[in-house]
């Protein structure tokens, strides 16, 4: 398959970091949400829990979609491709983690708090599986987003050789 000219190569990057960017803010945004916002009102518990879901479904989503598409770009139109490199290899298994683990789990718990803070508001507090959800947000959202932060630095440093 024909290869990207060089110039090709810079806009694919930009576009590949600017979904980097989306996707890791996001992930951070709603992460840090979670741990130093605490609400007082109804409606301040369902604005907060809202806001995260608006993050994850316009921010995260196609930050994350767009990481794929230009990183399946770049191993498919530059030299770089697929398996050559270990910490290539290393950064699809995060991007692929991140993207089926954040579809199935991450996304669905979002959801179910802010179903719950629309229909009990404060209440939600005293609901055992309110409360579960928000433990396992913060523990595996955070996961995730530190996992993303790992993937630039390896991004930055390419750590791993050649296989």
């Amino acid at each position: 398959m024909k290869k990207l000219s060089p110039k090709s190569q810079k806009w694919l990057k930009a576009f590949h970091i600017l979904c980097v960017s989306l996707w890791v803010g996001g992930a951070i945004t709603v992460s840090g949400k979670q741990f130093f916002i605490q609400a007082k009102t109804d409606g301040e518990l369902y604005g907060i829990v809202s806001t995260m879901d608006y993050v994850d479904l316009f921010i995260i989503i196609p930050g994350a979609l767009g990481c794929f598409v230009t990183g399946l770009m770049y191993s498919t139109l530059t030299p770089w491709g697929w398996f050559k490199y270990r910490w290539i290899i290393v950064k699809w298994i995060i991007c692929l983690y991140g993207i089926i683990f954040g579809t199935y789990f991450l996304g669905p718990w979002l959801g179910k708090l802010v179903h719950i803070a629309q229909t009990q508001g404060l209440a939600s507090y005293d609901n055992p599986q309110f409360n579960s959800t928000v433990i396992l947000l913060m523990i595996f959202g955070t996961f995730q987003a530190a996992t993303l932060i790992v993937a630039c630095f390896i991004s930055s440093l390419k750590p791993w050789g050649k296989r």
